[in-house]
């Protein structure tokens, strides 16, 4: 996978028929969808028995739990990584997302896309997708801390209005005038919270 954002796989051994279930599921499902991918597509590209597949996955609701969870933590730590790097200021937020989405894999957001495939068809789908958003924001108002002080929450919460929009507009194709518009809007919000 070539995404950017997203931070080494968790499992240190990527023989294992595990990290490769997961490492094949992850690319299919986020290429073609939760469900435009089968079991025996995922079996048959990751190498590993079906016998196998079952005893690490015994359904494939647990396999679409366990990438989302794992893009969910992987993400964030690539997120986290590109925000350290910069100063606190959100406009820096486009060009992080604006970077992502120009990777020839960029396919949006794997929890935007999860929920609007299968909603709450897949129990623990929905709730997984909720604490990736929460986490952003937490992630965003932590950043903006030494900046804004307690207002910092509330100028993440805003903006994660800017950058849920950012990452589907970019899905559609938009290019310079989404970056502009996104800096514009996010300098808004935080000038607003900004001020005493």
């Amino acid at each position: 996978m070539t995404d950017t954002l997203l931070a080494p796989p968790d499992d240190p051994n990527p023989e294992g028929a595990r990290a490769r279930i997961l490492e094949t599921a992850s690319r299919l499902f986020y290429q073609h969808g939760l469900r435009g991918v089968g079991i025996d597509r995922i079996i048959a590209e990751s190498g590993v028995a079906k016998m196998s597949f079952y005893r690490h996955f015994p359904a494939k609701d647990d396999l679409i739990r366990a990438y989302l969870e794992g893009r969910h933590r992987r993400w964030l730590a690539g997120f986290q990584a590109r925000l350290a790097a910069r100063p606190p200021e959100l406009a820096a937020v486009v060009d992080i997302l604006l970077a992502w989405a120009a990777e020839p894999d960029y396919r949006g957001c794997a929890f935007i896309n999860a929920v609007a495939e299968v909603g709450e068809g897949i129990a623990g789908v929905a709730a997984i997708a909720r604490a990736h958003k929460d986490d952003l924001q937490r992630l965003l108002a932590e950043w903006l801390a030494p900046r804004l002080g307690e207002r910092a929450p509330m100028a993440a919460r805003c903006a994660m209005v800017v950058v849920e929009g950012l990452i589907v507009r970019s899905q559609m194709g938009e290019g310079e005038l989404l970056a502009n518009d996104g800096r514009w809007l996010l300098q808004r919000v935080e000038a607003e919270f900004g001020t005493e």
